[in-house]
């Protein structure tokens, strides 16, 4: 059983590498979920975020405001450190348990380790590879600007926040390239897969 870290920039395809992988048996831990869970309402991190940013974060119906959340750290360095410092070591936390429990049960080939800023957060050392799906700049935006529905001003401001490609590649021990057409990347996916299964 091997563990690996699968990450990407914004609009990478991360996404559909990860859900390739699922298809071809291996178990996805989904960091983004994992982060989700974390900040429900009453827990830890969630009176941690309120206390920090205030109610004015807080819906009606008492969970986070992502999207004003996220308008928040996308636009102020300090406010992204600020929720880093309350969500990432949590994150840590919970993925780890997982991979423990995963490793126990001897039930998959490959656990994936799915996240964004797994670089940024110092989940590294929590697997054996770092996969990097990467993706020309001009196709990044464009696909951002699709998928997010948003200005290209707004994708440049999202793109930038993010480690850049080039210091993600001293990373990563496989480069998944999809700048091509989709099944070009899933065949690189197939490929590296036979290898390793």
């Amino acid at each position: 059983m091997k563990i690996i870290g699968l990450t990407g920039g914004i609009a990478s395809g991360k996404s559909t590498v990860s859900n390739y992988l699922k298809e071809l048996g291996a178990f996805i831990v989904d960091v983004d979920n994992i982060a989700r869970e974390i900040v429900e309402p009453g827990k830890p991190a969630w009176l941690e975020i309120k206390n920090e940013f205030g109610q004015d974060f807080i819906r009606n119906d008492q969970n986070i405001d992502r999207k004003k959340l996220g308008k928040l750290i996308f636009s102020s360095n300090l406010a992204r450190e600020k929720l880093n410092n309350i969500t990432h070591p949590e994150i840590i936390l919970k993925t780890q348990e997982l991979i423990e429990e995963l490793k126990h049960q001897k039930l998959y080939p490959l656990i994936v380790i799915d996240a964004p800023l797994l670089i940024e957060v110092g989940m590294t050392e929590l697997v054996e590879e770092v996969w990097l799906v990467v993706v020309e700049y001009q196709e990044q935006i464009k696909r951002l600007m699709i998928r997010d529905n948003i200005s290209l001003e707004e994708a440049i401001k999202k793109v930038h926040t993010q480690m850049k490609t080039k210091e993600k590649m001293k990373y990563a021990s496989l480069i998944i390239n999809n700048n091509n057409c989709i099944q070009n990347t899933l065949n690189q996916v197939k490929e590296i897969w036979d290898k390793i299964v």
